[in-house]
């Protein structure tokens, strides 16, 4: 019998291993980068095309390498940052493994341009799927130069499950933005399709997150600093009143190395405790700079995972150096009560209120687009509720006024309250009260007016008939460059939903129009950024996108409570709300309506208690 178990071949074994090194072409720019780094670089260019799917070069100005070490760095487990065992312990530098650039070459088509100091010339070496093609000297500036392409040529299985450019320019900004994060003092410049997405001069760690994130992004900055004989941590947070309800600015680094970890993502979030609603995601930028013996990053092949010696220790560390930077400048929002959570992280980033606006404005006439079939057949199930409730005469209704005083609403005229059938009421500028025929309903105008606003633009959203209203002044935003040129790739959609939105230049747009309803007040920045990111992760705008914009402009339009309604007006939002399919409650989860049975009522009036 001939023996089973065989060596694979080395072109075999390393396709396998770039199936846990390199997932797609963010990995591969991740890898170049920190290879870069390790060089001692000060100076690196990204030059893509098509997403990194048919080029990634890097360009770097570092230490370069001599003809051996060219060829010895496409050996698997070839590696000049670890000797000895004891090594894994104590690492400093970003990579370790010697995996990468043998992954790399088994799957595309590899040139590598390089020279150290001193010599006059180069080495190039040209490998397609492990294989060497040539290897001659050149003519080459100091450092290294490298391009990848036609990723996955060879592996068509792993190139065809590649999501859409998009999608994978997003990633690839994912990594490029943590590596510059971490890495101030390097200048690194980035291109697409021969487009300038990046322009990052050396500098400081605060004009770094600028210069990544926007000029908008200066004054939302807070240093954090906190020193221990065992670790220090510093960087960077934001205040608590520009959180967002989604994540993607959220940095922790240790040792210059970006970890993901939910346990210490955790711990400075428990540091924003009552600060903001739970929905919402601060900004953070943290360095934790320890040791290297008391962690071990020999966990995952990507380097991103990490296993500390004191985990316990470092979240309380965090937690209070955070909550130490909060409380030093007094970042504490006013908070409002009224508010509920869902609502309160839609409105997160508002500098000022929501003006009022006037009853017949707000969206009390027919609607846009009524289902009068729908309506009709809701009205009439609804309408069942008043069946049997008999005609008050106003005779029955003593003509002396009768003030009763309450601590819940004051003083009250009775004879102002009386009412005939349907005829409603209201309590306090914020609740309609009407008569059914099991009793009375108390309903809360805030909240229906927010389930028929809701309604009723989801739909114009889904059918595609949302109306538009022009901006008096013209208003402009400026976009990270990856969200920007996503932006410009799916702008005839977002302009379909009711918005008129151009490109302006240099990653900046103008917006002439906005959805009817909806107000600039709620962040117009963080609304696009929402469609971007739904967008990005769906490919199409899916039902939640429409859904969560149509939410954005209920609670930017809705009546608020505080605003006197004319009995007309009352009886129009009843009328409304009962048209909704589901008019239980609010789209942010708050009740409509509730009931009192006449029952409960007869009890209060014959109650020994």
């Amino acid at each position: 019998m001939s023996d089973i178990i065989k060596l694979l071949p080395d072109a075999i074994a390393n396709q396998i291993a770039a199936g846990e090194v390199i997932q797609r072409p963010a990995s591969v720019i991740k890898e170049l980068l920190e290879n870069s780094i390790d060089a001692e670089s000060t100076e690196i260019s990204i030059i893509i095309k098509d997403a990194g799917k048919t080029l990634i070069h890097v360009i770097d100005n570092g230490k370069g390498m001599s003809e051996t070490a060219a060829r010895m760095c496409f050996e698997r487990h070839a590696t000049s940052k670890i000797r000895k065992s004891e090594d894994l312990f104590k690492i400093n530098t970003m990579g370790f493994r010697g995996e990468a650039m043998a992954s790399i070459a088994s799957i595309a088509m590899v040139q590598l341009e390089t020279k150290t100091k001193g010599r006059e010339l180069g080495t190039q070496i040209i490998i397609k799927g492990s294989k060497v093609i040539s290897q001659e000297p050149c003519s080459t500036m100091v450092g290294s130069s490298i391009q990848v392409k036609n990723l996955f040529y060879n592996v068509p299985a792993r190139r065809k499950f590649l999501k859409s450019d998009p999608t994978e320019l997003k990633h690839i900004c994912d990594e490029f933005i943590r590596v510059a994060m971490a890495h101030p003092e390097i200048h690194f410049s980035f291109y697409h399709n021969e487009q300038e997405m990046y322009h990052l001069p050396s500098s400081n760690l605060r004009q770094r997150i600028v210069g990544i994130l926007g000029k908008g992004y200066n004054e939302k900055l807070v240093p954090v600093e906190e020193t221990s004989d065992w670790i220090v941590i510093d960087g960077y947070v934001g205040k608590a009143e520009y959180a967002k309800r989604t994540k993607g600015e959220q940095f922790i680094f240790v040792n210059k190395r970006y970890i993901r970890s939910n346990y210490l993502n955790h711990a400075i979030r428990t540091a924003y405790e009552d600060l903001m609603s739970k929905e919402s995601y601060p900004l953070y930028v943290i360095f934790i700079k320890m040791d290297p013996s008391k962690i071990d990053i020999n966990v995952h092949p990507t380097k991103q995972e990490i296993k500390f010696d004191e985990e316990r220790l470092i979240y309380n560390y965090i937690r209070v150096a955070v909550r130490h930077a909060i409380g030093k400048y007094t970042l504490t929002p006013v908070i409002d009560f009224e508010t509920d959570a869902m609502a309160q992280s839609m409105m997160q980033g508002n500098s000022k209120a929501p003006r009022t606006e006037s009853f017949s404005s707000a969206g009390f006439g027919k609607p846009q687009n009524p289902d009068h079939k729908r309506i009709k057949d809701n009205q009439r199930e609804w309408q069942s509720i008043y069946d049997g409730l008999q005609e008050t005469e106003s005779d029955d209704i003593p003509r002396q006024s009768i003030t009763l005083e309450s601590n819940v609403s004051g003083s009250m005229d009775m004879e102002e309250t009386a009412m005939s059938r349907k005829k409603p009421f209201q309590m306090q500028k914020s609740y309609i009260i009407t008569q059914i025929k099991s009793g009375l309903m108390f309903i809360d105008q805030q909240a229906a007016h927010e389930r028929i606003l809701y309604d009723r633009h989801l739909l114009g959203l889904e059918e595609g008939t949302v109306w538009s209203q022009i901006q008096l002044f013209s208003e402009t935003i400026e976009l990270d460059p990856s969200k920007a040129e996503v932006l410009l790739s799916i702008l005839d959609e977002i302009n379909r939903m009711g918005f008129e939105i151009d490109p302006f230049g240099n990653n900046t747009f103008i917006i002439r129009a906005l959805p009817v309803g909806f107000t600039s007040d709620l962040g117009l920045k963080s609304v696009i950024e929402g469609l971007i990111e739904n967008y990005q992760e769906n490919l199409v705008f899916s039902k939640e996108i429409y859904s969560r914009l149509a939410l954005t402009v209920a609670l930017s339009s809705c009546i608020k409570r505080g605003v006197v309604l004319e009995k007309a007006e009352m009886q129009d939002l009843i009328d409304q709300l009962f048209a909704c399919e589901t008019p239980f409650k609010s789209p942010t989860g708050r009740k409509c309506f509730v009931t009192m049975e006449l029952d409960d009522i007869k009890k209060r009036f014959t109650s020994d208690d």
